[in-house]
């Protein structure tokens, strides 16, 4: 399986051909966040609960 099948925005789901993406590593674990999202990620990341596994406990920058 090619694994760049698996490179998509955590939240809006686009790939590597159609945003730029930033790999974030997290508990063993290997994410992909576009520049759109980082924000979200940074400001507020409870938002991505569900998305990315204890977001919600996160503490926001």
């Amino acid at each position: 399986m090619d694994k760049n099948t698996d490179k998509v925005c955590l939240v809006c789901k686009q790939d590597e051909n159609q945003v730029p993406l930033v790999q974030v590593d997290f508990k063993g674990n290997n994410y992909y966040i576009c520049p759109q999202h980082i924000p979200v990620l940074i400001h507020d990341p409870a938002q991505l609960e569900g998305l990315l596994p204890g977001a919600g406990t996160m503490q926001a920058g």
